[in-house]
């Protein structure tokens, strides 16, 4: 890809922020009241957010390769695939999306803050949450999901995608991961997809909000990374 790193971070920040517009755009539908998709539930969620994840990458991968996640761009630099120079700024573009992406959640469901009460509902919207807290197993949840993200990522790019198709592939992979592994805690499996929003959510005058949850924070950041390197030191041990 012959592109600017400037072009590459714009690619890197506008796909995150479309990925996060449209994957806590559909959390926000089906848990806010008054959402015409109120109670749709965690299949529309997991469903959403594999096509959220998709059109991200298409629009972005003209630009830049689309990682939307500081955890894919740390396994892709580990693997060879980017050079380390591009790590620094492909992260603080994807964080900077993050961010965005939630300011524009907060615009397109402006009514439905008011009419919801409960500040968990609503941080729920922007950032994960564990269904049982236990901070040593959730960061295991992470870990697992986000191996199994990294690891996939890396073994279809040896594969021989039709052109175009690999968008699709990441989205269904994502899905299968919400379905399979995503109960335990909203599966983050991107340090970006959860830093950035919760940012949002604590600075933006949101009604009825409560605290941004700091204390769980680094768990979505933490076991991404350890995911993205425990699958990029297998993957580069296995014979190819």
């Amino acid at each position: 890809m012959d592109t600017t790193m400037s072009t590459q971070f714009i690619g890197e920040l506008l796909g995150t922020a479309i990925l996060v517009l449209l994957g806590d755009g559909v959390v926000a539908g089906v848990s806010l009241r008054k959402s015409k998709a109120e109670g749709a539930g965690w299949i529309a969620i997991t469903l959403g957010w594999g096509a959220a994840v998709t059109i991200g990458a298409y629009s972005a991968g003209y630009m830049s390769p689309a990682h939307l996640n500081p955890a894919v761009t740390i396994g892709m630099a580990m693997t060879g695939n980017i050079g380390w120079d591009a790590v620094t700024p492909y992260i603080l573009a994807q964080v900077l999306g993050g961010i965005l992406g939630g300011i524009l959640v907060f615009i397109q469901y402006y009514p439905h803050w008011k009419e919801t009460q409960d500040s968990a509902t609503i941080l729920g919207v922007f950032s994960t949450g564990p269904a049982i807290r236990s901070l040593g197993m959730n960061l295991v949840s992470e870990i697992i999901g986000t191996f199994m993200l990294v690891f996939a990522l890396l073994a279809f790019g040896m594969g021989d995608f039709g052109d175009g198709l690999n968008p699709i592939a990441v989205g269904i992979l994502i899905i299968s991961i919400g379905l399979s592994l995503g109960g335990t805690t909203g599966y983050a499996i991107n340090p970006a997809r959860d830093l950035g929003p919760r940012i949002a959510h604590a600075f933006l005058p949101i009604p009825n909000k409560g605290d941004s949850d700091w204390g769980y924070s680094w768990v979505p950041i933490a076991g991404p990374v350890i995911g993205a390197v425990l699958a990029a030191g297998l993957f580069m041990v296995l014979p190819i």
